[in-house]
């Protein structure tokens, strides 16, 4: 039997599916429907639906709060690119930077080299500093490299 993760996760990319690749919730609506704390809503979308996994959720707070999930197609157009760039603010993992160089090389938006160059310029080894500040850094790096190949791309 699946996990109550799994079976969220599942409904969600049904949902996603179902409405072209956007939804929107209430977490608290879909707590009650699980029959769980809301909080194992947050733990789905913050280990399922991240932007490495071609996701961007945002969240509205109080009353009418909600929380969108857009699943970003890399061929998108270049509103959704800037989106996920602009997501990309705080820290980052190796891991979370890895999946996103490779989910650009994989949609061909990158070449081969771009990837390797940007897999390497975040790598821990490189980033020779200590947590939590190599994660700020590597955040930081990536944005700017995404930032500088999208905007040369476009002209």
């Amino acid at each position: 039997m699946p996990s109550l993760s799994d079976q969220i996760e599942k409904y969600l990319r049904r949902q996603i599916q179902k409405y072209q690749g956007k939804v929107k919730i209430k977490r608290n609506q879909l707590a009650e429907n699980f029959d769980c704390a809301p909080s194992q809503i947050n733990y789905v979308l913050d280990t399922r639906f991240t932007v490495e996994n071609g996701y961007v959720v945002e969240s509205q707070r109080g009353g009418g709060g909600f929380i969108r999930i857009i699943e970003v197609t890399l061929d998108s157009d270049k509103e959704v690119i800037q989106n996920v760039i602009s997501k990309l603010n705080g820290p980052i993992s190796q891991r979370e930077a890895n999946g996103i160089i490779k989910r650009l090389y994989d949609n061909n938006l990158i070449s081969k080299r771009e990837y390797y160059l940007m897999e390497m310029a975040v790598h821990r080894n490189v980033l020779n500093i200590s947590l939590p500040e190599r994660d700020h850094l590597r955040g930081r790096i990536l944005k700017n490299m995404l930032e500088v190949i999208f905007k040369l791309k476009e002209e």
